[in-house]
């Protein structure tokens, strides 16, 4: 394992895609922070901070997870990398475990990358994090926990796919569908549960007697929504971009056990893969 690791890492400092990945993140960060900036300075009534911009890489750094997992490790199968390791007499599982290690070292200079970068661009503008420090570290142990259930889902599609194009495709479309599916789970959280009675009149709008939401969710259908948003890794994203994280240990054991049943399943399929 430590040979692999090492070999890994010699090829993952002189990867194109792993240094495109983190060019995409140094620039996302600076452009983002920077028009956070400027959205501040336009409107000072509203006294933005750090903290509303800090935590918004927590979408789109999925995104590039699965495009560089996919792609990282498709130029294995391409390049004939994984059946010469065989060849060498490294054990299959040895093999898929240093290869998630080496994405998720990747995922986390990417997230490195967002954090620099992102109090170089904003902290002159807008100060330092307001937060605790303990809430800080209690969001990065969150970021960190759903990478690793991020990768560890983009290396089973990686590992178990030997076309370095198809796997691109599956990785991100796995990615895309959890984000439509943790978005459903948000929406439908975050319907009001009364609506505004507002109705047309020759003097203008008038607001009536506020009346019952039908799409408001409540009993076991909210509780299951609730659950499934603090499951999902993309649902951890979308409640660290809006700062609502509410039960930060059902978040951590998720990702755990994401992580954890996503590199069994691995191990177990790519034992039984046909390299050719």
């Amino acid at each position: 394992m430590r040979k692999l690791l090492s070999a890994g890492y010699a090829r993952l400092w002189k990867d194109k895609v792993f240094w495109s990945c983190i060019a995409v993140m140094l620039v996302y960060a600076v452009f983002y922070m920077r028009n956070g900036c400027r959205q501040a300075a336009a409107l000072p009534e509203y006294s933005y901070t750090l903290d509303q911009y800090y935590f918004h890489f927590a979408i789109f750094i999925g995104f590039i997870c699965a495009l560089f997992c996919s792609l990282f490790l498709g130029t294995e199968y391409s390049d004939g990398v994984v059946r010469n390791k065989i060849i060498a007499g490294h054990t299959r599982s040895s093999i898929y475990l240093s290869n998630l290690l080496l994405t998720f070292s990747a995922a986390c200079f990417f997230l490195l990358t967002w954090l620099v970068m992102g109090a170089v661009a904003a902290v002159p503008s807008l100060g330092f994090l307001e937060m605790e420090p303990a809430q800080l570290l209690l969001y990065l142990l969150t970021a960190l926990l759903f990478l690793a259930a991020f990768c560890a889902l983009f290396t089973l599609t990686g590992m178990l796919c030997s076309n370095k194009a198809a796997g691109a495709v599956i990785a991100i479309l796995l990615f895309l569908g959890l984000l439509l599916c943790s978005s459903i789970v948000y929406d439908g959280l975050t319907q009001p549960q009364m609506t505004e009675n507002i109705k047309m009149t020759v003097n203008g709008l008038s607001t009536g007697t506020p009346k019952p939401n039908p799409a408001y969710i409540t009993g076991l259908q909210r509780r299951v929504y609730e659950f499934l948003l603090d499951f999902l890794p993309t649902g951890q994203g979308l409640k660290m971009w809006m700062r609502e994280i509410s039960n930060p240990s059902r978040m951590l054991i998720s990702s755990t056990i994401i992580t954890g049943a996503a590199t069994a399943c691995g191990l177990v399929l790519f034992q039984r893969k046909n390299l050719k």
